[in-house]
């Protein structure tokens, strides 16, 4: 693949902004956010991105549990 190429996508591509907002959250979480200049991500490790990719995982997977422990019937 390409550079510039990108091969994933939202399966509701209507959430993007708040997927967004989101990631940008998680990076100041971890304590990048300082690092990121106008949305440009290229400067950052891998190490650093992959971080801010697996604390939104978390997040989602956390949220998802609540949810499914408040509901009744399985």
């Amino acid at each position: 693949m390409g550079a510039g190429q990108k091969s994933n996508k939202l399966v509701v591509p209507q959430a993007k902004n708040a997927m967004d907002q989101f990631k940008y959250e998680m990076a100041n979480e971890v304590g990048i956010s300082g690092q990121i200049q106008g949305g440009y991500w290229g400067h950052i490790s891998s190490r650093d991105c992959g971080a801010v990719g697996g604390h939104m995982v978390k997040q989602m997977v956390q949220a998802y549990e609540q949810s499914l422990a408040g509901k009744t019937g399985f």
